[in-house]
């Protein structure tokens, strides 16, 4: 149990002050309506020697899985689309997920807009949970009276972004733990493998062939200098953490890795994907058009794409039409810019939007199977290639001698 120190205002609206004690904040907030006071803040009582505590949000420190997000998003749509009061289902949907990082999240949402915040203002709470083109489409909703229709539209989206990010870690977790386990492999065997087998041809004092002899003095220098390499890759590993620590540093390598092949085309697809379907969402929402590029943008992976973006979205603002604030900025295919052109003229941005989304997200899909069958193969036949080579070189030796003792 914590101690919980609140500020409130009775029926009459005078102010109160006090203390109780409670495992969460929002139970903290339901002892003080059990007072028959409405909790305007309810912070966390600070100790001596202990650290400051401020405003506790149950969750806001737990990774929530896009998956989560999606399941809670869609029984809300459901509940709110059966005329299901906001704060009544927020509540059922988090008690539906109480044993989830979500699950204390939907609580404090639901005491927030019990309070009377709006549902928008008592998402911005955890914005780690719910990113802005989710808290931009919920107030544009709540505008519009249109909420359980805009629920459903971040359902499809967020569930779609969650399968198709599952799709592109598992298709490359398999490259990248087939080609970390095979470098470890060759380790040990230079480590502790070949040095024995060293012994053994230095004390017969037979002539060894070049690859062995290469491989031996492989084998000596992992041995006297493998200690230092990983010291100095850890030191460089965080240097460069910190020089990507500044922001000016981020944009200089996200706009390299756009424009460098071999990944600048994969990572122009990526993007261009995200920012699709995150504005089609958003506009389809009745967001406001420069308000959905804004939050598009924000959730945009690469800095130099975002920055560009935000760029369009202020050259909108100044009155150039969207294809060609989008075209100004260089970094989206010619299919996008082509829809975005078509659904201006024709009325149905939204609706067009969501399909160029639809298929850069099948063009990327696509991609990314045609990189892991090229990736596969090459790690397979590298990785063979060495182990081949350290086979021939302990080999070799040792068929000289069988020669030498025949004779």
């Amino acid at each position: 149990m914590s101690s919980w120190r609140y500020q409130a205002v009775d029926a009459a609206g005078r102010a109160s002050a006090g203390v109780v004690e409670a495992s969460t904040e929002v139970a903290a907030r339901g002892m003080v309506r059990d007072l028959g006071l409405l909790p305007m803040q309810v912070r966390a009582q600070t100790r001596p020697g202990s650290k400051a505590a401020g405003l506790s949000f149950p969750g806001h420190g737990s990774r929530v899985s896009a998956r989560s997000l999606a399941a809670a998003t869609r029984q809300l749509s459901t509940m709110i689309g059966s005329d299901i009061r906001i704060e009544e289902a927020v509540r059922i949907v988090g008690q539906e997920h109480e044993n989830q990082p979500i699950g204390p999240v939907l609580d404090d949402v639901a005491a927030a807009v019990v309070e009377g915040q709006s549902f928008a203002t008592a998402l911005e709470r955890h914005p780690k949970v719910f990113p802005q083109y989710y808290r931009a489409s919920i107030a544009a909703g709540e505008q519009s009276g249109k909420l359980s229709e805009v629920l459903a539209h971040l359902t499809d989206f967020v569930a779609s972004r969650e399968r198709a990010g599952r799709k592109i870690q598992l298709a490359l977790l398999y490259p990248a733990l087939l080609a970390v386990v095979s470098m470890l492999m060759i380790t040990l065997l230079l480590v502790y493998v070949v040095p024995d087998i060293v012994k053994v041809f230095v004390s017969r004092g037979a002539a060894l062939p070049l690859l062995t002899r290469a491989l031996i003095g492989l084998s000596g220098f992992v041995q006297q200098f493998g200690l230092p390499i990983v010291v100095i890759l850890a030191l460089a590993a965080l240097v460069w953490n910190r020089w990507l620590a500044n922001p000016v540093n981020v944009r200089k390598f996200a706009r390299f890795r756009l424009m460098t092949p071999p990944l600048s085309g994969f990572t122009r697809q990526l993007n261009a994907a995200r920012f699709a379907g995150s504005l089609a969402t958003l506009v389809r929402s009745d967001v406001p058009l420069v308000d959905a590029l804004r939050a598009a943008a924000a959730v945009t992976p690469n800095a130099y794409v975002r920055e560009r973006a935000l760029m369009a979205a202020q050259r909108v603002r100044e009155g150039t039409s969207l294809r060609r604030a989008l075209s100004e900025a260089e970094v989206f295919p010619r299919m996008l810019l082509a829809v975005v052109a078509s659904g201006e003229q024709s009325g149905r941005l939204g609706p067009g939007l969501e399909r160029a989304a639809k298929d850069l997200e099948q063009d990327l899909e696509q991609l990314v199977t045609a990189m892991v069958a090229l990736v596969e193969p090459a790690v397979l036949l590298i990785m063979g290639g060495v182990v081949l080579l350290m086979v021939l070189a302990i080999l070799m030796p040792i068929v000289n001698l069988n020669n030498l003792a025949g004779l």
